[in-house]
C-alpha cells in the first residue's frame, strides 16, 4: 500500500533522504507503469497525466534518462528494460522525418549515451556519436556559436529569421561534445564545445549573473547583433530556467575541461539566482517579469536543474568553499520535495507542480514537466552519492 509521504516534519534534506529515495522508488516504479512508451513533456495540474509528444521532440530523452539513473541505483532489470530501446526509436523517427536540431544532447546524453556507459552497447555508442557529430557541425566559426534551430523558410514566433540565433540551452547541450572528444580521442569536438562555452560566457550571462535566452549574431561575419528575449519577459529580463541551464551547463564544463573561467561563470549566475529567490527558494519564471513578482509563477524545473547544478559546483571546490553551495541546493530540493511534490498523489504522473514551460505564450503554466522531475532525480541522487553523470 503506497504510504502518504508529506515530509512536512523535516527541517533539513539530509533528515528525510532516506525517507525520500523509498518514496522516489515508489513514485518512479509507479511512472513506468503510467507512462509506459509514451514521450512525456507535461502534465496537467487538475489531471496529472503526461502527454505523448512525437519521440523527436526535444523532451524525449529525459524519461529514459530517470530510468536509466534508477537502473543505475538499484540494479534493477526492469528499469534498463524499459528505457532500452528509447534511442533507437528516436534515431529512427528523426531520420525519418529529418528533424535532428541543436537539442540532440538533451535527448542522446540521457539515452545513447548512458547505455553505452553503463552496458557498452556498441549501437548506443554510435547514436551517441552520431549526434555530436550532428551538432559539431551547427557550429558557425564566423561567430564561435552552436546554431539554434533549422530554417528559416517560416519566420517562427519572434517574427526574427533565425540563422544567427543560438540559445543559452546549449550550455547543457555540448556535454556530449566533451563525451565524444573523450570517447575516440578527437580534441575537435571539445574545441568547438569550449569555443561555444566562451560565446555563452561572453554574450549570454551578463555582467549581474543574469542570462540571455537567445542571443542573434550576424551568420556572415559572427558580430553580435541583439539578444532576444525568448521564453523570458523580455530582452533585458531574467528568465529563470534559461539561468539554470547556464549554471549547470557552465559547471560542467568546468568539470570537462578544467579551466577555471567557466566555474566562475557558473558562480556568478549561481549568486545572481540565490539572491533573488522568494522566501520558500523557488524561483519565479522570470526574475525581472514586474517590480514585485506578484502573481508571478514559479518554475519547479527551473529550480531542479539549479539545484543539481549547485551540487556540480560544490563538488567542484574545496569543501569548504564548495558548501554554501551544496546547502543552498539541499534547501531548494527540500522546499520542492515539501511544497510541490505528488507524493499524496499516486494518480499523477509527474514528480513536480508548479512547472512553467513557456508563459510568455501563456502554454503549459503550473504543470509538471518531464524535465523539472528529471532534474529533481538527477540532484537528490547526486546527494545520494550517484557517481555516473549523464550531462
Amino acid at each position: 500500500m503506497q504510504k502518504n509521504f508529506t515530509f512536512t516534519d523535516y527541517h533539513k534534506l539530509d533528515d528525510a533522504l532516506p525517507e525520500l529515495w523509498e518514496a522516489l522508488q515508489q513514485k518512479v516504479s509507479r511512472m513506468t507503469e503510467q507512462i509506459g512508451d509514451k514521450s512525456p513533456h507535461v502534465a496537467p495540474r487538475d489531471t496529472g497525466i503526461y502527454d505523448n509528444m512525437s519521440i523527436d521532440w526535444w523532451t524525449s530523452g529525459f524519461w529514459p534518462g530517470m530510468l536509466w539513473i534508477m537502473y543505475d541505483m538499484t540494479g534493477e532489470t526492469r528499469y534498463k528494460d524499459a528505457a532500452w530501446a528509447w534511442d533507437e526509436r528516436m534515431e529512427r523517427k528523426m531520420i525519418e522525418k529529418n528533424r535532428f536540431h541543436h537539442d540532440v544532447g538533451f535527448q542522446f546524453l540521457p539515452t545513447s549515451v548512458i547505455k553505452y556507459k553503463l552496458t557498452q552497447d556498441p549501437d548506443a555508442r554510435r547514436r551517441g556519436l552520431a549526434a555530436a557529430n550532428f551538432l559539431a557541425g551547427r557550429f558557425n566559426i564566423a561567430g564561435q556559436y552552436l546554431r539554434a534551430w533549422n530554417t528559416t523558410e517560416n519566420k517562427n514566433s519572434w517574427n526574427h529569421e533565425n540563422t544567427g540565433w543560438s540559445i543559452v540551452d546549449s550550455a547543457l547541450n555540448i556535454s556530449i561534445l566533451f563525451w565524444a572528444a573523450e570517447e575516440i580521442k578527437d580534441p575537435r569536438f571539445s574545441h568547438i564545445a569550449k569555443a561555444h562555452a566562451d560565446t555563452v560566457v561572453k554574450h549570454f550571462i551578463r555582467d549581474d549573473g543574469s542570462v540571455n535566452h537567445v542571443v542573434n549574431f550576424d551568420p556572415l561575419t559572427g558580430e553580435y547583433i541583439e539578444s532576444i528575449g525568448g521564453q523570458g519577459a523580455s530582452s533585458d529580463s531574467a528568465w529563470s530556467r534559461g539561468a539554470a541551464w547556464a549554471l549547470h551547463g557552465m559547471a560542467n564544463t568546468y568539470r570537462y575541461t578544467g579551466d577555471v573561467k567557466y566555474l566562475q561563470a557558473a558562480q556568478r549566475v549561481a549568486h545572481f539566482f540565490l539572491a533573488m529567490l522568494p522566501e520558500d527558494y523557488v524561483s519565479h519564471w522570470d526574475f525581472r517579469a514586474n517590480e514585485t513578482l506578484e502573481g508571478e509563477p514559479r518554475d519547479t524545473s527551473a529550480a531542479s536543474c539549479t539545484a543539481s547544478g549547485l551540487i556540480e559546483i560544490a563538488n567542484s571546490l574545496p569543501e569548504n568553499q564548495g558548501r554554501p553551495y551544496r546547502e543552498a541546493a539541499k534547501r531548494i530540493l527540500l522546499s520542492l520535495t515539501q511544497n510541490y511534490g505528488t507524493w499524496d498523489r499516486p494518480e499523477h504522473e509527474g514528480i513536480l507542480l508548479e512547472g512553467t514551460g513557456n508563459k510568455p505564450t501563456g502554454t503549459n503554466i503550473d504543470v509538471s514537466l518531464i524535465y523539472g522531475d528529471y532534474f529533481y532525480l538527477e540532484a537528490i541522487v547526486k546527494l545520494l552519492g550517484w557517481k555516473n553523470r549523464i550531462f
